[in-house]
């Protein structure tokens, strides 16, 4: 067991409130004890004890959208539109990437998810059989998302990765999923909504990025992107419309009923000009809320910071409301919102029985102090500096600035010789 002791703990279990003097123990990859500290804990064999010294432990950080491998594409193809982006600089490349370069590109994004304090990743990419590997390998959380579009993968595809992966490991799960509707044809939406039906499962898609793709939508369709969804029927289940940017009142009443979840990505919809999701508007409306970072193509980080602090301050910029918007509710989306969204149940807080996926906050970081209100904190002033340690699955594989199982030397080489391959 591993022992962690004289600390501040940050459960979200029930809200926002701090166990000061804290204790947490894990057993294996699960909770074992949460409360103050235990006047009997030396009569239990503990295989490390770590003193928090007054540093705060909390769930870590879930990553509801992402595409790991785009590593190949960061800073390659900067400050162009969304359509340019995608169809001149990054289509290309993708159609060099062999299974192989997927297994090495997806590592180097484990590795900076880990220095954020995200412990799982949400990724819609394609060969999910190297993704699953690199993050068996690495120790890392994966949650893959099927990809299907016009252009790769089919529905007959998906459901054999549906059935092969989301039990593969421990680490590893599936959820059913496309591209986007301005990608994927109105025969294969069907197709997939008879698989959810099927499954009763949730689908995942891009959609409303942009104002574009709804407009084109709705002079194709004489639908929003939302409301195609719906009558397809693939939302029956629930699932995920991951950006959520341009968005109606009708759209977030769907999302509602089905209990869709919003997945937001502030930082890539920014640098590509998609737009500002009204987020605000979403939690008067109770619409369940994820934090997703996109891809390291069109972010460029993969840093949850980041995301929460720009999705906290752009609904000030957008309501013209300094009061509007709550960080601890931005809080909750990028931990418990995240998890859920993904399928995590069991590692969205810490409690008893729940997967040790789990982060130390250095509260002694001069953004830190002084310290009148944690919570906020996290969202207003902390920055990846702050982690001192990411668990996941009740194994530490970022410690202070080390990552004390893994080759990061070989790690870069391999992702760098990929890269030069396909851009050369």
């Amino acid at each position: 067991m591993i022992r962690f002791y004289n600390g501040r703990i940050l459960t979200l279990k029930n809200g926002f409130d701090i166990i000061d003097n804290g204790e947490v123990w894990v057993d294996g990859n699960r909770i074992s004890y949460v409360g103050k500290e235990r006047a009997d804990h030396a009569e239990f064999t503990f295989e490390r004890e770590i003193d928090l010294n007054g540093n705060l432990l909390m769930p870590s950080f879930k990553n509801a959208h992402t595409h790991s491998a785009m590593t190949f594409g960061r800073s390659f193809s900067d400050d162009l539109p969304l359509q340019d982006w995608l169809y001149n600089k990054i289509f290309p490349l993708e159609d060099l990437l062999t299974g192989d370069d997927i297994y090495k590109l997806s590592k180097i994004a484990f590795l900076e998810y880990l220095t954020s304090g995200i412990s799982a990743c949400f990724d819609m990419y394609y060969f999910p059989e190297n993704m699953a590997k690199a993050s068996v390998d690495m120790g890392f959380r994966t949650v893959m998302c099927g990809a299907v579009n016009n252009f790769k993968e089919s529905v007959p595809l998906l459901e054999e990765y549906y059935n092969k992966y989301k039990n593969y490991d421990e680490l590893i799960s599936y959820q059913l999923g496309f591209h986007a509707e301005y990608t994927t044809s109105e025969q294969i939406m069907r197709d997939i909504a008879k698989l959810a039906e099927k499954y009763e499962a949730p689908v995942f898609m891009h959609s409303s990025e942009t104002m574009s793709e709804t407009q084109e939508c709705i002079h194709q369709y004489n639908k929003t992107p939302t409301e195609l969804f719906e009558k397809l029927g693939l939302f029956n289940y629930g699932g995920g419309a991951f950006h959520s940017v341009w968005v109606c009142e009708d759209d977030l009443d769907i999302y509602k009923k089905h209990g869709v979840y919003a997945v937001i990505n502030s930082g890539s919809n920014c640098k590509l000009a998609s737009g500002v999701a009204p987020v605000e508007m979403m939690i008067k409306k109770g619409i369940n809320l994820a934090i997703g970072t996109d891809g390291p193509s069109s972010n460029n980080a993969l840093d949850m910071f980041r995301e929460m602090y720009m999705t906290c301050v752009l609904q000030k910029i957008k309501t013209k409301d300094a009061a509007s918007t709550d960080a601890n509710e931005i809080l909750k989306m990028a931990t418990i919102g995240s998890a859920k969204c993904m399928g995590l149940d069991d590692c969205d807080c810490i409690d008893v029985g729940k997967k040790a996926d789990l982060i130390v906050i250095d509260l002694m970081r001069p953004s830190m102090q002084p310290i009148h209100n944690i919570t906020k904190n996290l969202v207003y002033s902390a920055s990846k500096d702050c982690i001192k340690m990411t668990m996941v699955n009740g194994k530490i594989l970022y410690e202070n600035g080390e990552f004390p199982t893994l080759d990061i030397k070989k790690i870069y080489h391999e992702a760098d010789k990929v890269v030069k391959r396909i851009t050369e």
